[in-house]
């Protein structure tokens, strides 16, 4: 694990209360609720990237999608 770091963080008083009743429900810290929150936002980001590539590929006349670039599947045949 990596060296935490600390910083502040200004919320509304909604977000608060979230947060407050979230941490109590789940018996963790600020700091552990925090961090379930930013890696979930990652994972989103990381799916919507993930998206918008292979809307770019399927757009790109030169990539072919039927070749498989070498993959091998389960079952040991080439995609």
């Amino acid at each position: 694990m990596s060296r935490a770091e600390k910083t502040t963080v200004s919320l509304t008083a909604p977000l608060l209360k979230f947060l407050t009743e979230y941490q109590e429900r789940h018996r963790l810290s600020e700091s552990e609720v925090i961090e379930e929150a930013l890696n979930a936002l990652r994972e989103v980001e990381l799916a919507r990237a993930y998206r918008e590539s292979g809307a770019e590929l399927e757009a790109d006349p030169l990539f072919d999608l039927e070749s498989g670039h070498g993959l091998i599947r389960d079952d040991g045949t080439a995609s």
